[in-house]
C-alpha cells in the first residue's frame, strides 16, 4: 500500500460539516493527517498538487440495475463496477429485478460469490473497489402477489427488501410491514398506481398535450403514497419511499415527516436535472418511470433535497441496449444510465450555478443515503478509513462509448461535452 499526500485539496466532509481546504495524508486505506499544511512525511510518500480538486466522502448510491444475471448485454457485473467506480461511488445497491430475480437465498450467494471474483479483474484499472450489496425481492419472482421468505434472505445479508416495482395489493403490503419488522431490514417502496398512469409516458400537462404522449396524472404517484403513509402511521415500521418525482408528494411526505412517522426519502438525479419541455427531442433516454416533472415539480424537488425532505439522491441506473431503446418513445423501455454521469451534471448544474451548496449536495449523495439503509460514512478525519471521492471539477470531457465504462450508452447526453469527473475512489 502507498502512502499518498494530496495537497491542497478542497476537503468536503458532510459528516462533520467542514468545506475547507487542506493537506490530506492517506495511507494503508486510512486517513493518517488533515491540517492546513503537512511536511512531516517518510520519503516514499506519493505526492499530489491537488489545487482545484474535490476530496469528498465516498458516494452512495441507493438503488440501480445490473444487467448480470440474464441481461449481460446491457451490463455485466464487472462493468457495473467499473461504471460505478468511474462515478465515485465507494458503495452501490443493486435492485432484484435480475433474471433470475433476487428472491432466494442461494442467488444471494451466487451474486455476492460473482462480485468477489470481479474484484481480480476491476483491480486491474480500478484498485478501489465499490462495496456492493443487494436489494432481496419482497415478492416472488417480484410479481406483486407473494412474499418471499424474508427471514432467510435477511440471514444471507441482503441489504434491504424492494420489488423497485409498484405493489397494488395493499394488503400485501400491510402484511409485509408486520413481517418485516422484527427483522430491522430497510423496505422500499415505489409508489405508483398503475390503474391511473395506465398507458402514461410523460407526466401530465401542457407539454404532454403539446407534444402528444400520453399522460401520466400526479395522483398516480399521490395517491400510492397516501396509502402507504396511512399503513406506516398504523403499523410503525420505518420505510423508505423511492423515486419521488411531485411537488405535491413532496407537500405529503412532509406533513408525514413533521409528524414524526419513521420515512426516508429518495428522488432520482434526472428528476432534479431535467423536466417535461426536455421531451421535446423524444430521445428515448428521456422516456422515465415516473417521468420527469413539469418545470414547479422539478424545482420542489430541489428544494426538497436541500431541506432534507427528500433524503437522497438515487442514481437507478439502468442499462438498455440499442436495438432496445431504437424505438417510438411510448414503446422504448423506460430508464437511462447514470453511474458516471451524475456527479459532473448534478456538480455543474445545481453547485455552479450556486443553487446548491457543495456540501448540499454532497449530503443528499453520500452520508444520507447511507443513512436511508441504517448505515453510516466514515468522516474525513485522522485514523478513519479512507473512503473518499476525488473529483476534478474543471475537466472537460466528451459522453462517447468510448469514453464510458457501462456497457451501455442509453442517455440523453449522448454525444455532449461535459465538465467534471472523478479523478480517483478509495473504498
Amino acid at each position: 500500500m502507498t502512502t499518498e499526500l494530496l495537497q491542497q485539496v478542497r476537503v468536503i466532509d458532510p459528516v462533520s460539516q467542514t468545506d475547507q481546504v487542506s493537506d490530506v495524508l492517506i495511507a494503508n486505506g486510512e486517513i493518517q493527517a488533515l491540517a492546513a499544511q503537512i511536511s512531516d512525511i517518510s520519503p516514499d510518500t506519493q505526492i499530489r498538487d491537488c489545487r482545484g480538486l474535490v476530496l469528498g466522502t465516498g458516494l452512495v448510491d441507493l438503488y440501480s440495475h445490473s444487467g448480470e444475471p440474464g441481461f449481460e448485454e446491457r451490463e455485466t457485473l464487472l462493468s457495473f463496477l467499473q461504471a460505478a467506480a468511474a462515478g465515485g461511488f465507494t458503495r452501490v445497491n443493486i435492485l432484484p429485478d435480475t433474471s433470475p430475480v433476487i428472491d432466494n437465498p442461494a442467488l444471494v450467494a451466487q451474486l455476492q460469490k460473482g462480485m468477489r471474483g470481479q474484484g481480480g479483474n476491476v483491480a486491474l484499472s480500478f484498485p478501489s473497489l465499490p462495496c456492493v450489496q443487494v436489494w432481496g425481492a419482497i415478492t416472488l419472482d417480484v410479481a406483486g402477489k407473494q412474499m418471499t421468505e424474508l427471514a432467510d434472505l435477511a440471514a444471507a445479508g441482503v441489504v434491504g427488501f424492494t420489488d423497485g416495482l409498484p405493489l397494488d395489493n395493499l394488503g400485501l403490503v400491510r402484511r409485509l410491514l408486520e413481517y418485516v419488522q422484527p427483522l430491522g431490514k430497510p423496505v422500499a417502496f415505489w409508489p405508483c398506481d398503475r390503474q391511473l398512469a395506465s398507458n402514461g409516458v410523460m407526466r401530465e400537462g401542457a407539454d404532454a398535450l403539446r407534444f402528444g404522449l400520453p399522460p401520466v396524472p400526479v395522483s398516480a404517484e399521490t395517491t400510492a403514497i397516501a396509502a402507504l403513509i396511512e399503513l406506516v402511521a398504523t403499523i410503525g415500521t420505518p420505510i423508505h419511499i423511492m423515486r419521488v418525482s411531485t411537488a405535491r408528494s413532496v407537500e405529503l411526505i412532509a406533513a408525514a415527516k413533521s409528524q414524526g412517522l419513521p420515512i426516508t426519502v429518495s428522488t432520482t438525479w434526472m428528476h432534479l436535472l431535467l423536466d417535461t419541455k426536455a421531451v421535446k427531442s423524444y430521445h428515448t433516454s428521456l422516456h422515465l418511470d415516473p417521468p420527469l416533472g413539469n418545470t414547479t415539480d422539478m424545482q420542489a424537488l430541489r428544494s426538497a433535497v436541500r431541506t432534507g425532505i427528500v433524503d437522497a439522491i438515487a442514481i437507478d441506473h439502468t442499462p438498455y441496449s440499442y436495438e432496445e431503446k431504437v424505438q417510438a418513445f411510448a414503446e422504448a423501455p423506460s430508464g437511462a444510465i447514470g453511474l458516471e454521469l451524475a456527479l459532473p451534471l448534478l456538480w455543474q448544474y445545481l453547485v455552479e450555478t450556486g443553487e446548491f451548496t457543495a456540501l448540499e449536495l454532497w449530503q443528499a449523495l453520500s452520508n444520507r443515503p447511507a443513512e436511508c439503509l441504517q448505515a453510516k460514512v466514515s468522516k474525513i478525519a485522522p485514523h478513519h478509513q479512507a473512503e473518499l471521492t476525488l473529483f476534478n471539477p474543471q475537466t472537460t470531457w466528451k459522453v462517447e462509448r468510448k469514453n464510458l465504462h457501462t456497457l451501455s450508452s442509453n442517455t440523453p447526453w449522448l454525444g455532449q461535452e461535459l465538465r467534471g469527473r472523478v479523478v480517483q475512489t478509495w473504498c
